[in-house]
């Protein structure tokens, strides 16, 4: 163990934070690493509010957190062992078989509702069946045939077409993963106008996600644009290149240039220190 690890365990008031992640989940949890040696990559049994979980370490321990309570946060319990990674393929085994039951019973009741996905808790005490659906749905036979069949709790949870995005996963135009899927733990309200703002096409199929919503991205990269948009000279302004006078007809923030028509009808782009007004 080394000096910090003997100086951090010495003090029950200071103790590290390791960044943890859920297969069940695509957000990182924060959690109290327990006086663990733990690194990157490694796979852990933590405390959660669903029974003890198996995640993956995606950060280590940095700095120690100091006068803050142990309890404030959750702790990792032990490093997994094969035992542990056998219950979880045991558990994610009885989430696929659960997931046939229900769509196969969902049918026999002529019930209108599509099915995403099925989440076990780790101490297996539950199941939420999550369910996508155009309107209100009675499931309350459902959730009896399926109590007694599967002998647990049932919870049958409708979401929308972002959740369901967020639960299935996929990969966005962009080549990478879904952002939230990845990194973005709360949705927030996008609009037309953020596309255009960022001087997109407004092409349904060009600025939507593959949940069918307009992508998250335009969001958190709003401000950015809009930021940058201001120290150029707006589209209709009048400005001088050269000799020559010129309407701006398009910007280009990231390149800090805009598009102007010239007299004659020529557009040239121009850099903004090239700009001068009319």
């Amino acid at each position: 163990m080394s000096k910090k690890d003997e100086s951090t365990s010495s003090d029950p008031s200071v103790y590290e934070i390791v960044n943890l992640r859920f297969l069940d989940s695509p957000n990182t949890c924060q959690y109290n690493r327990n006086q663990l040696n733990l690194r990157s990559g490694d796979l852990v049994v933590a405390e959660t509010d669903r029974g003890d979980g198996v995640a993956t370490v995606v950060m280590e321990a940095v700095e120690p957190c100091c006068n803050v309570s142990p309890n404030s946060l959750k702790r990792v319990l032990r490093k997994a062992t094969p035992k542990d990674l056998e219950r979880e393929r045991e558990r994610k085994s009885l989430e696929r078989k659960a997931y046939q039951l229900c769509v196969e019973k969902a049918n026999g009741f002529k019930l209108e509702m599509s099915l995403v996905a099925v989440q076990y808790f780790y101490d297996r005490s539950k199941a939420i069946f999550y369910f996508t659906a155009d309107g209100r749905i009675d499931f309350r036979e459902l959730v009896k045939t399926l109590a007694k069949l599967l002998n647990t709790r049932i919870e049958m949870r409708q979401i929308g077409v972002r959740d369901k995005a967020r639960l299935v996963g996929g990969i966005g135009c962009c080549g990478r993963q879904l952002c939230c899927q990845s990194f973005l733990k709360d949705f927030e309200p996008v609009s037309v106008r953020m596309a255009k703002d960022q001087h997109l096409p407004l092409n349904p199929s060009k600025i939507s996600g593959v949940c069918g919503r307009l992508m998250c991205c335009l969001t958190f990269e709003h401000a950015t644009y809009k930021k940058m948009s201001k120290a150029l000279p707006r589209c209709g302004k009048k400005v001088r290149v050269g000799s020559e006078m010129g309407k701006v007809t398009r910007q280009n923030p990231l390149e800090e240039t805009v598009v102007v028509q010239m007299e004659d009808g020529k557009e040239v782009e121009v850099g903004l220190r090239d700009l001068k007004k009319g």
